[in-house]
C-alpha cells in the first residue's frame, strides 16, 4: 500500500500522457510523441535520469508509437480513409531516415535533444495553428529522388524528437493535395516505420549506457492506455471539427515546447 502511495503520481501521469497521447494520435494521425516525450523527459528528470533523461523519453516514445500507430491505422482503415500504396511506397525512406536520426541521437547531448524538440515542436505548432487544408503546393505525392529526400527527412526529423511521421506527414499530404481525414489516416501508418526501427536502433545505441534504452515500466503502461485509446479518437476524427481541435492543440504544443527550449538553455 505504502508503495502504491508513493508512486501514484507517477502512474497517474503515465496513464494521463497515454490517454492524451492515444487520443491525439486517432485524431490527428500524430502517432502520441509530442505529447508522450514532455510527460517522460520530466518524470525521468525528477527520478534522477541527468544526462540521460531526454534520450530515455525519446526512445520510449518512439517504441510506444509501434502499437498506437497500427492501432490508429487499422481504426482509420475501417473507414476506407487509408490510402496504403502511399505507406508501402514512402516507408522504406522513413525507415533509413529513422535509422539515421537516432545514430544522430547518440553523439547529441541532452540539452542538443531538448533544443532540437523544443525548435521543432514550435514549427509544428505554427503550422497546426496556422495552415489550412486548402493550401496547395502540388496535386500529387513526389515521386523519385524528392520522395526519398523528404521521407528521410520525415524519419530523422521524427526519430530525433521520438513521434510519429504523422506530425510531418499529415502537413506534407495536405499540401500534396489529400483531404485532411485521409492525410490524418494515412499518415498514423507512418508511425511504424518510424517507431519500431527508431526503438531498435535506440536499445542498440544506448545498450550498455545506465539509464539509456527503453523504459519498459513506463512503455507498457503508456502502451496500454494509447492503443485503447486511439480508435476512439480515430472514431472521434471523423465526427468533430478537426480543424478547431488541431488549434487547440497547436497552442498546448507551442506552451510545452517553450518549456523544453527553456530547459534547453538552462533557464
Amino acid at each position: 500500500m505504502e508503495l502504491l502511495v508513493q508512486y501514484a503520481p507517477l502512474l497517474l501521469a503515465l496513464a494521463a500522457a497515454g490517454i492524451a497521447a492515444g487520443l491525439a494520435a486517432g485524431l490527428f494521425g500524430i502517432g502520441g510523441g509530442a505529447i508522450i516525450v514532455p510527460v517522460l523527459y520530466f518524470l525521468f528528470e525528477g527520478m534522477g535520469f541527468g544526462e540521460t533523461a531526454m534520450h530515455v523519453a525519446v526512445s520510449t516514445s518512439l517504441a510506444t508509437i509501434i502499437l498506437t500507430s497500427i492501432r490508429s491505422v487499422m481504426a482509420h482503415n475501417a473507414h476506407g480513409a487509408v490510402d496504403w500504396q502511399i505507406i508501402r511506397s514512402w516507408a522504406p525512406w522513413i525507415v533509413i531516415g529513422a535509422l539515421v536520426g537516432m545514430a544522430l541521437s547518440g553523439y547529441l547531448s541532452n540539452r542538443g535533444l531538448l533544443a532540437i524538440f523544443g525548435s521543432l515542436a514550435f514549427l509544428l505548432a505554427a503550422q497546426l495553428y496556422f495552415g489550412r487544408p486548402t493550401w496547395r503546393l502540388a496535386d500529387e505525392m513526389p515521386g523519385g529522388i524528392v520522395r526519398a529526400g523528404l521521407g528521410a527527412s520525415v524519419g530523422t526529423l521524427s526519430a530525433l524528437m521520438g513521434i510519429g511521421g504523422g506530425t510531418f506527414g499529415v502537413s506534407l499530404m495536405t499540401l500534396c493535395g489529400r483531404p485532411i481525414h485521409r492525410a490524418v489516416a494515412t499518415a498514423a501508418g507512418w508511425g511504424v516505420a518510424i517507431g519500431l526501427p527508431g526503438a531498435l536502433a535506440a536499445i542498440y545505441v544506448g545498450w550498455g549506457t545506465d539509464g539509456r534504452p527503453v523504459n519498459l515500466a513506463a512503455f507498457a503502461l503508456i502502451s496500454a492506455f494509447t492503443v485503447t485509446m486511439a480508435p476512439i479518437g480515430a472514431k472521434l476524427a471523423h465526427k468533430l471539427d478537426a480543424a478547431k481541435l488541431k488549434r487547440w492543440f497547436a497552442i498546448l504544443l507551442a506552451i510545452v515546447a517553450a518549456r523544453m527550449l527553456c530547459k534547453a538553455l538552462g533557464i
